[in-house]
This record gives C-alpha cells, structure tokens and sequence, in this order.
C-alpha cells in the first residue's frame, strides 16, 4: 500500500494542489462531465473526512463568498480540519436527530447530497461490498428526506451483486441515474 501511495500521481499532484486526499480528483472528474455542482448550491458531504471532496465542492460553488449564497455542510463520524467555506459537523448521520442537525446547518433542503463514505476494508471482497453498500443505501434514505426535488445525489459504491435493488430505486426516485 505504501509503495502504492508513494507512486500514485494523484497523491503528488494533491499534495501539490493542496488536497487532501486524491479523491478530491475523483469528484472534480465527476463534476467536470456531469456539472453536477453549481454556484450558489447547497451541499451536504457525507463521509468528508479528510476533506478532499470538501474543498472541491466548496471551490465549485463558491460558498467561499457568502454573497453566493451557497452552503456547504461537511459531516464525518470522524473529527476533520476545517475547510473555508464549510460547517463542519462531526457526528454520525444516522444518529437521532443528525438528520434534522445537518438538515439545519444546511437551512433548508439540498441541491446535491454526497457521500464519498466508506467502511474500513476488511479484505474480504464480498464482505466489503455488501458494508460499503449499507452505507450508501444509508445515504439514499438521508436523501429521500434531505434533497430538493431535482437534486443530485453520488455515492460511492463497489460493484458486486448487492447493488442493483437500489439502482432500481435511485432510478424511481431521479429522473437520470449514472
């Protein structure tokens, strides 16, 4: 793994860019074709920590500049930097009354809710799928609840089987799903 991270070209070039994480990469990747984050939106981060996606998101929609109107809510059950332009929250958001806290933070429904959340990879690879899986369908419930009707939700996701019940209720509930 080490070696791994030593040789990666996104590391470097976060380090060098002031990320992170490499992830952060991953996101603007995603936003680049899909321009899923726009000025002035509201944003929730599920998972933030470190942060990588956090400054991306905070970068796209300008919620640097309060005149923007944009509001990001970064949460992780794990304590993080703050990120300009952020609320951070640390707290797990399938507590009771999380939902309602971000959901406050944020003031008012979200335009997009991301989840880049991830449990600790045991190795197994069925085991791991089927827990990163819980937690996105996780998400997808804080998202019935938490996002404004045309909004954008991304999660992460290992495909493996367990995926497919909910595309099929992603693709109920929005009107495009990629």
């Amino acid at each position: 793994w080490l070696q791994r991270q030593l040789n990666d070209p996104y590391v470097e070039a976060g380090s060098r860019e002031g990320y992170r994480s490499r992830a952060a990469f991953k996101l603007a990747e995603m936003d680049d074709r899909f321009r899923v984050l726009q000025k002035g939106s509201k944003v929730i981060d599920l998972g933030a920590a470190p942060g990588g996606w956090t400054q991306v998101i905070v970068e796209a929609t300008g919620a640097k500049n309060r005149s923007t109107g944009a509001r990001v809510v970064a949460v992780d059950i794990q304590p993080m930097d703050p990120v300009e332009g952020a609320q951070i929250m640390t707290l797990d958001f399938l507590g009771d009354g999380a939902a309602e806290a971000i959901m406050a933070q944020l003031g008012g429904e979200a335009d997009a809710v991301l989840s880049d959340m991830a449990p600790a990879m045991t190795g197994h690879a069925k085991t791991d799928h089927l827990r990163i899986m819980a937690m996105a369908e996780a998400a997808f419930e804080f998202v019935e609840e938490g996002l404004a009707p045309g909004g954008v939700f991304i999660a992460k996701v290992l495909q493996g089987g367990a995926e497919e019940a909910l595309l099929a209720k992603m693709k109920q509930r929005f009107a495009t799903v990629r």
